[in-house]
């Protein structure tokens, strides 16, 4: 189906071969999954793959040069995860959709993403007609579920209302201390952490011992299970 009302603009590097064609932008840092999507979605004459981006911030800093139409939007990422980077990208463009593609199928993933500002969401394991169908829809201003978690979703709805989800235990961490804890479940050492960051090694150790004490954890390797849990970074 090809939505005639938004008008396609070119992309250095990428090219539009359609005036009519959607801008559409992946953000994913798995490259086999992106030139996946990107073959797919070459076969669609209304679809135009504009850019991608490997983590979050990058997604970010990309929805200001590009500005695409719509964003597919994995939610593990390194350095800054999907969900973050679909509320600064929402809050800043607010007209830009935004598709989750993920592998998290749990309620609290879900309800994340949507309350962050997704317009869809839709799983790594859904068809490809799922995925362009999902697309088209959000593209023409609806939202989307994918079937395999709206089932979850409305239960959970019903079960609860409209309570929010209890909050987990990261949502107490400072927006510092987040990056510190990505970066050390990336395998980055405190000196490393501290150039990148452009702070002190004491004040990365500072930062490592309080999101630590928080999260009662003791070491390195439970801090990147927990990271990686959470979705705040890749396996």
């Amino acid at each position: 189906m090809v939505v005639n009302e938004v008008s396609g603009r070119g992309a250095p590097g990428y090219g539009g071969r359609n005036k009519m064609s959607h801008r559409i932008f992946i953000a994913e840092d798995h490259a086999i999954l992106r030139d996946g999507l990107r073959s797919l979605f070459s076969t669609e004459p209304d679809l135009e793959v504009v850019g991608y981006a490997e983590d979050g911030q990058a997604a970010i800093q990309k929805a200001n040069t590009l500005r695409p139409e719509l964003m597919l939007m994995d939610l593990s990422m390194p350095r800054m995860n999907g969900t973050e980077a679909i509320a600064a990208i929402k809050k800043r463009y607010p007209e830009i959709k935004i598709l989750a593609l993920t592998v998290h199928k749990a309620e609290e993933y879900v309800r994340a993403a949507l309350d962050a500002g997704a317009d869809g969401y839709v799983l790594k394991d859904d068809s490809q007609q799922e995925l362009l169908t999902a697309i088209r829809s959000v593209l023409m201003g609806n939202s989307y579920l994918s079937p395999g978690v709206c089932n979850k979703v409305v239960s959970g709805f019903l079960g609860r209302g409209s309570a929010p989800l209890e909050p987990r235990s990261w949502s107490t961490l400072t927006e510092r201390e987040r990056e510190v804890i990505k970066l050390v479940a990336e395998g980055y050492k405190n000196r490393e952490i501290a150039a990148f960051l452009s702070v002190s090694i004491k004040t990365v150790e500072k930062h490592r011992s309080n999101l630590m004490k928080k999260l009662d954890l003791h070491n390195a390797s439970s801090l990147t299970a927990y990271a990686i849990e959470n979705g705040l970074v890749t396996s």
